[in-house]
Protein backbone atom coordinates (compact mmCIF):
# COMPACT_ATOMS: atom_id res chain seq x y z
CA UNK A 1 0.00 0.00 0.00
CA UNK A 2 2.86 2.60 0.97
CA UNK A 3 4.60 1.58 -2.32
CA UNK A 4 1.42 2.31 -4.56
CA UNK A 5 0.85 5.73 -1.82
CA UNK A 6 4.73 7.18 -3.35
CA UNK A 7 4.08 6.14 -6.62
CA UNK A 8 1.08 8.43 -6.76
CA UNK A 9 2.71 11.11 -4.72
CA UNK A 10 5.04 10.76 -7.48
CA UNK A 11 3.10 11.28 -10.06
CA UNK A 12 1.33 13.91 -8.24
CA UNK A 13 4.40 15.88 -7.74
CA UNK A 14 5.72 15.50 -11.12
CA UNK A 15 2.62 17.07 -12.74
CA UNK A 16 2.57 19.85 -10.22
CA UNK A 17 6.33 20.69 -10.63
CA UNK A 18 5.55 21.01 -14.56
CA UNK A 19 2.41 23.74 -13.90
CA UNK A 20 4.81 25.68 -11.54
CA UNK A 21 8.03 25.65 -13.74
CA UNK A 22 6.04 26.27 -17.14
CA UNK A 23 4.13 28.86 -15.31
CA UNK A 24 7.63 30.55 -13.86
CA UNK A 25 9.04 31.00 -17.65
CA UNK A 26 11.59 29.22 -19.45
CA UNK A 27 15.06 30.24 -19.02
CA UNK A 28 18.49 27.85 -19.67
CA UNK A 29 20.68 26.28 -16.66
CA UNK A 30 23.34 28.50 -17.32
CA UNK A 31 21.42 31.61 -17.45
CA UNK A 32 19.63 30.89 -14.57
CA UNK A 33 20.30 33.70 -11.46
CA UNK A 34 21.15 33.57 -7.76
CA UNK A 35 17.91 33.89 -6.56
CA UNK A 36 16.36 31.40 -9.43
CA UNK A 37 19.47 28.69 -8.41
CA UNK A 38 18.08 29.11 -4.74
CA UNK A 39 14.51 29.10 -5.55
CA UNK A 40 15.64 25.99 -7.74
CA UNK A 41 17.04 24.13 -5.13
CA UNK A 42 14.93 24.66 -2.57
CA UNK A 43 11.62 23.50 -4.47
CA UNK A 44 13.40 20.25 -5.72
CA UNK A 45 14.13 19.88 -2.11
CA UNK A 46 10.63 20.55 -1.27
CA UNK A 47 9.14 18.09 -4.01
CA UNK A 48 11.73 15.17 -2.64
CA UNK A 49 10.36 15.53 0.86
CA UNK A 50 6.32 15.85 -0.20
CA UNK A 51 6.89 12.39 -2.11
CA UNK A 52 8.35 10.75 0.93
CA UNK A 53 6.78 12.05 3.61
CA UNK A 54 3.47 10.09 2.88
CA UNK A 55 2.32 11.70 6.33
CA UNK A 56 1.32 14.82 5.03
CA UNK A 57 -1.49 14.94 2.87
CA UNK A 58 -0.23 15.59 -0.77
CA UNK A 59 -1.90 19.38 -1.65
CA UNK A 60 -0.41 20.86 1.96
CA UNK A 61 2.68 20.22 0.75
CA UNK A 62 2.21 21.75 -2.57
CA UNK A 63 1.64 25.05 -0.56
CA UNK A 64 5.71 26.10 -0.02
CA UNK A 65 5.88 25.15 -3.43
CA UNK A 66 3.08 27.58 -4.78
CA UNK A 67 4.80 30.68 -2.19
CA UNK A 68 7.92 30.26 -3.62
CA UNK A 69 6.82 30.32 -7.45
CA UNK A 70 4.92 33.19 -6.47
CA UNK A 71 7.37 35.25 -5.20
CA UNK A 72 9.27 34.34 -7.93
CA UNK A 73 7.39 35.61 -10.14
CA UNK A 74 6.57 38.37 -8.46
CA UNK A 75 10.27 39.48 -7.98
CA UNK A 76 10.55 38.81 -11.61
CA UNK A 77 8.00 40.99 -12.96
CA UNK A 78 9.20 43.84 -10.46
CA UNK A 79 13.21 43.66 -11.60
CA UNK A 80 11.20 44.14 -15.39
CA UNK A 81 9.66 47.09 -14.00
CA UNK A 82 12.71 48.75 -12.33
CA UNK A 83 16.73 48.46 -13.59
CA UNK A 84 18.33 49.10 -10.09
CA UNK A 85 16.07 45.99 -8.57
CA UNK A 86 17.11 43.89 -11.89
CA UNK A 87 20.65 44.48 -10.91
CA UNK A 88 20.11 43.71 -7.26
CA UNK A 89 18.65 39.96 -8.18
CA UNK A 90 20.33 39.13 -11.36
CA UNK A 91 23.20 41.57 -11.14
CA UNK A 92 25.39 43.48 -14.08
CA UNK A 93 27.94 42.37 -16.27
CA UNK A 94 31.61 43.01 -15.49
CA UNK A 95 34.13 44.33 -18.22
CA UNK A 96 37.08 41.81 -17.12
CA UNK A 97 39.38 42.59 -20.22
CA UNK A 98 38.89 46.25 -21.95
CA UNK A 99 40.65 47.13 -24.76
CA UNK A 100 42.96 44.22 -24.25
CA UNK A 101 43.51 45.39 -20.69
CA UNK A 102 42.64 43.08 -17.80
CA UNK A 103 40.98 44.53 -15.10
CA UNK A 104 42.42 43.13 -11.74
CA UNK A 105 40.07 45.11 -10.12
CA UNK A 106 37.24 44.01 -11.31
CA UNK A 107 38.80 40.49 -11.22
CA UNK A 108 39.64 40.54 -7.19
CA UNK A 109 35.96 41.97 -6.60
CA UNK A 110 34.23 38.94 -8.34
CA UNK A 111 36.63 36.51 -7.13
CA UNK A 112 37.79 35.73 -10.30
CA UNK A 113 41.62 33.92 -10.92
CA UNK A 114 43.48 34.08 -13.98
CA UNK A 115 42.49 29.81 -14.14
CA UNK A 116 39.02 30.95 -14.58
CA UNK A 117 39.71 33.67 -17.31
CA UNK A 118 42.39 31.27 -19.57
CA UNK A 119 39.74 28.41 -19.08
CA UNK A 120 36.58 30.17 -20.45
CA UNK A 121 38.79 31.82 -23.13
CA UNK A 122 40.08 28.74 -24.46
CA UNK A 123 36.32 27.35 -24.15
CA UNK A 124 35.22 30.19 -26.67
CA UNK A 125 38.25 28.88 -29.33
CA UNK A 126 40.72 31.85 -28.32
CA UNK A 127 44.51 30.95 -28.11
CA UNK A 128 45.16 33.33 -25.48
CA UNK A 129 44.38 36.72 -23.15
CA UNK A 130 46.29 38.63 -25.97
CA UNK A 131 44.14 38.09 -28.67
CA UNK A 132 40.91 39.19 -26.68
CA UNK A 133 39.91 42.76 -27.19
CA UNK A 134 36.73 42.56 -24.65
CA UNK A 135 35.52 39.84 -22.12
CA UNK A 136 32.03 40.25 -20.36
CA UNK A 137 31.44 38.51 -17.01
CA UNK A 138 27.34 38.21 -17.54
CA UNK A 139 25.41 37.74 -14.37
CA UNK A 140 25.37 34.06 -14.87
CA UNK A 141 28.36 33.33 -14.73
CA UNK A 142 29.53 33.22 -18.55
CA UNK A 143 32.34 35.01 -20.13
CA UNK A 144 31.70 36.94 -23.53
CA UNK A 145 35.18 37.35 -25.41
CA UNK A 146 35.38 39.64 -28.30
CA UNK A 147 38.55 39.01 -30.26
CA UNK A 148 40.93 41.49 -31.42
CA UNK A 149 40.41 42.70 -35.08
CA UNK A 150 43.35 43.75 -37.18
CA UNK A 151 41.19 46.05 -39.19
CA UNK A 152 39.66 47.87 -35.50
CA UNK A 153 43.28 48.77 -34.29
CA UNK A 154 42.48 52.75 -34.06
CA UNK A 155 38.53 52.23 -32.76
CA UNK A 156 37.76 52.77 -29.14
CA UNK A 157 35.05 50.15 -28.75
CA UNK A 158 35.16 46.86 -31.41
CA UNK A 159 31.65 45.42 -30.10
CA UNK A 160 27.75 46.79 -29.80
CA UNK A 161 27.30 49.44 -27.06
CA UNK A 162 23.84 49.60 -25.34
CA UNK A 163 23.05 53.14 -24.76
CA UNK A 164 19.18 52.46 -23.92
CA UNK A 165 17.58 49.44 -22.09
CA UNK A 166 13.61 49.68 -21.74
CA UNK A 167 13.38 53.14 -21.52
CA UNK A 168 16.47 53.94 -18.93
CA UNK A 169 19.60 55.89 -20.55
CA UNK A 170 22.91 53.64 -19.57
CA UNK A 171 25.18 56.58 -18.96
CA UNK A 172 28.31 54.54 -18.30
CA UNK A 173 27.97 53.15 -21.52
CA UNK A 174 27.87 56.85 -23.32
CA UNK A 175 30.66 57.82 -21.31
CA UNK A 176 32.45 54.56 -22.60
CA UNK A 177 31.97 55.70 -26.36
CA UNK A 178 32.84 59.20 -25.58
CA UNK A 179 28.93 60.35 -26.01
CA UNK A 180 26.45 62.16 -23.35
CA UNK A 181 22.70 62.09 -22.69
CA UNK A 182 22.77 65.25 -25.00
CA UNK A 183 24.03 64.16 -27.93
CA UNK A 184 21.82 60.63 -27.62
CA UNK A 185 18.41 62.95 -27.23
CA UNK A 186 19.11 64.90 -30.65
CA UNK A 187 20.05 61.83 -32.76
CA UNK A 188 16.54 59.91 -31.34
CA UNK A 189 14.85 63.09 -32.32
CA UNK A 190 16.49 62.72 -35.61
CA UNK A 191 14.56 59.72 -35.97
CA UNK A 192 11.20 61.21 -35.00
CA UNK A 193 11.95 60.07 -31.13
CA UNK A 194 10.86 62.37 -28.27
CA UNK A 195 11.02 60.52 -25.32
CA UNK A 196 13.74 57.74 -23.71
CA UNK A 197 11.08 56.33 -22.66
CA UNK A 198 9.61 55.05 -25.69
CA UNK A 199 12.72 53.15 -26.19
CA UNK A 200 12.87 49.98 -25.45
CA UNK A 201 16.75 48.96 -26.68
CA UNK A 202 19.17 51.49 -28.33
CA UNK A 203 22.72 50.03 -29.32
CA UNK A 204 25.43 51.43 -31.01
CA UNK A 205 26.82 49.24 -33.42
CA UNK A 206 30.12 48.69 -34.20
CA UNK A 207 30.11 50.98 -37.34
CA UNK A 208 28.79 53.80 -35.05
CA UNK A 209 25.09 53.51 -36.25
CA UNK A 210 22.77 53.44 -33.36
CA UNK A 211 19.82 50.78 -33.57
CA UNK A 212 16.16 51.48 -31.76
CA UNK A 213 14.00 49.35 -31.36
CA UNK A 214 10.98 50.90 -30.07
CA UNK A 215 8.70 49.84 -26.81
CA UNK A 216 5.14 48.03 -28.20
CA UNK A 217 2.07 49.91 -28.09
Amino acid sequence: MEVTTVLLRTLLVYLFLLVILRVMGKREIKELSVLDFVVSIMIAELAVTSIENVSIPVLESFAPITALAVIQILLAYLSLKSPKLRHIIDGKPTVLISNGKIDEKEMKKQRYNFDDLLMQIREKDVKDISDVEFAILEPSGDLSVFEKESNEEDQEYSYPVPLIIDGVVQNEQLQRVGKDELWLRRELRKAGIESTKAVSYCVMQENGILYIDMKDE
